[in-house]
């Protein structure tokens, strides 16, 4: 069984030149919205699908600063989107990880050196580093972030501080002041029954901090997601209205099979695995699963191949083949298949769909799309995505302004 996923299982989401100035972004953006006056999209409600950046624009700075929430405004992004983890103090920072090695300059502050765990559990996962829950907020405002990816240039490390959740709604609400701007932001509780167990929950503090900025309703430009339904389900309970979205993971794609797999701590939600509930993400998928997430939630954010699954080629002996002769075989060598039907589904259900990640690097392209990364946002555009999560939100506001164009004919 070969698998493709190119991200170890903390880093499912980092810096390239820009491929487009603010000032041809924020025009493009002008386009899509124009389009958007005289053209209906497959989506739930025929608006025009939501450009969400993923961790800000992650693909050109480093993740979940404010730095990247503002080139991913500037580029055109409808959402900023983030996830929530814990200080010491109880503080909701903005960090994809509680490790912060994967994201800050921790690991090169010799002040900091005997903070490092070993075997630490994160989620019945074994890691090791340094974990924020160990860190106040004043000592997590020396740090500096950097990006996540090790293959996307390193030139902005150690520029950027990181934020927390009070300062992203500032930060927010300053942008929506400014004329013919609507910025949501997309928070995430990140490892809830993790930071629960360390008596640092994260719901009562995101249900507040959205009370003070007058944004617990369903008309409020927020959406709260999560992998965990009872984090959801808790929240909920005490009254938040914002908008919910569940997301739904995996492990990999074997590309034998062109199936999903699953491995923890991917294979179901953390709090499923410790209510010793054997579902996996996949039963969330099905009917049954839409509609029981139809009762606490608005949407669903299920990760691509739920969607449009990937398989290789097989030769006549069932090896995998090297499709574009490149030596080895990845996801460049996988094919798209057919879509299921999870999209019209979770629509019948009456839930909207955001999916996830969509990324520019041919490493992470499927043959099909010959390299294009636009390629791959039109078709799950055409199949009625009501959002998409990416990296790179100007080639995102670039496709969709294709699909409205489409449109209007």
């Amino acid at each position: 069984m070969l698998r493709v996923n190119d991200f170890p299982k903390r880093l499912r989401g980092v810096t390239l030149a820009l491929t487009v100035t603010a000032a041809s972004a924020v025009a493009a953006h002008g386009v899509v919205a124009n389009a958007a006056d005289h053209a209906s999209a497959p989506t739930l409600d025929g608006r025009p699908p939501l450009v969400i950046a993923h961790r800000g624009a992650s693909g050109y700075l480093p993740d979940e600063t404010l730095e990247a929430f503002q080139l991913a405004i500037d580029e055109g992004a409808d959402v900023i989107e983030f996830d929530l983890i814990s200080t010491k103090d109880g503080v909701l920072i903005a960090r994809h990880d509680p490790e912060l090695a994967v994201s800050t300059d921790v690991a090169t502050r010799p002040e900091f050196a005997g903070r490092r765990r070993v075997d630490w559990l994160v989620d019945g996962e074994k890691q090791t580093g340094w974990f924020a829950h160990d860190f106040t907020l004043a000592e997590v405002k020396t740090l500096r972030a950097t990006v996540t990816d090790p293959e996307r240039p390193q030139q902005n490390n150690g520029k950027f501080r990181i934020v927390t959740l009070q300062e992203i709604i500032d930060f927010a609400k300053a942008q929506n002041a400014k004329p013919g701007r609507s910025i949501a932001i997309y928070p995430e509780t990140k490892n809830p029954s993790y930071h629960r167990d360390l008596g640092l929950p994260l719901e009562d503090k995101l249900i507040a901090a959205l009370d003070a900025a007058g944004w617990n309703s369903r008309s409020a430009p927020v959406f709260v997601q999560s992998f965990e339904p009872g984090s959801l389900k808790e929240m909920r309970a005490k009254g938040l209205r914002s908008r919910m979205v569940q997301l739904i993971d995996g492990d990999d794609i074997d590309l034998e099979t062109g199936k999903i797999t699953y491995a923890m701590p991917l294979d179901r939600p953390y709090d499923w695995a410790k209510a010793g509930d054997s579902r996996l993400f996949a039963a969330m998928v099905t009917p049954a699963g839409l509609a029981e997430i139809k009762t606490y939630a608005d949407g669903i954010g299920p990760w691509k191949p739920y969607i449009v699954p990937l398989k290789g080629r097989l030769d006549a002996a069932g090896r995998l083949v090297d499709v574009n002769g490149d030596g080895k075989i990845d996801l460049r060598d996988a094919s798209t298949q057919p879509a299921t039907t999870l999209v019209a589904d979770a629509h019948k259900a009456g839930l909207v769909v955001h999916t996830f990640t969509f990324r520019n690097e041919k490493r992470r392209l499927a043959f099909d799309y010959r390299g294009d990364p636009q390629a791959e946002y039109l078709q799950f555009f055409r199949l009625g995505v009501d959002g998409v999560f990416a990296d790179f939100p100007d080639t995102a506001g670039t496709a969709r302004a294709v699909l409205l164009r489409e449109a209007k004919r």
